[in-house]
């Protein structure tokens, strides 16, 4: 089984990437191939929304996105993790997102080769682990509707430091699990 990691906060080694990378160690001692991107390290352009992918499956702009489709063609599994800022993803994730387009055909089916199972992360500085509910499974059908199988969102609230997430026994133990049953 081959997982995919995908981190977009700005924060080196911060709670968002400890999250995720905590889902993907788990993983990675039950037996997965993992690989790990932290998109803020990335070269990826925005969308130029010219559709030239939606008919050919291929995005004109030659950047780091290129290789990162080849990833969640190859992977069975995706983990997706952002910091939540002004109700939304980073802008990094969500540049990731807006380059998802060349595996939507025109008629709105899709070029996922296989299921794609997803899992997402989220911390956010509000202490409040349900606030941004309501943005979280707008992105749960956002994915769906992309053709994922949308397995899942953890949350870490009240992550403003750096470190914070170390506190958090509880949401550490259930990325752990997650590690270990994605392989069940």
């Amino acid at each position: 089984m081959k997982i995919l990691g995908l981190e977009g906060s700005p924060r080196e080694d911060g709670n968002t990437e400890k999250l995720v990378k905590a889902i993907l160690e788990s993983a990675k001692e039950n037996g997965a191939e993992v690989n790990f991107y932290k998109l803020t390290k990335m070269n990826i352009s925005l969308c130029l929304g010219c559709f030239n992918c939606r008919e050919t499956g291929i995005c004109v702009t030659d950047d780091a996105m290129k290789s990162l489709l080849e990833e969640i063609q190859a992977s069975d599994v995706i983990i997706l993790g952002s910091p939540v800022y002004m109700w939304q993803v980073s802008g990094q994730t969500k540049l990731f997102m807006d380059r998802l387009v060349p595996l939507i055909k025109p008629d709105f089916t899709t070029r996922l080769k296989g299921k794609k199972r997803l899992f997402m992360v989220f911390t956010q500085g509000n202490p409040d682990k349900d606030i941004f509910r309501p943005y979280f499974e707008y992105l749960e059908n956002l994915f769906s509707f992309l053709h994922y199988d949308v397995k899942g969102t953890i949350v870490a609230a009240g992550t403003m430091d750096k470190d914070d997430i170390l506190q958090q026994a509880d949401v550490f133990e259930k990325a752990r699990e997650i590690g270990k049953n994605l392989l069940a």
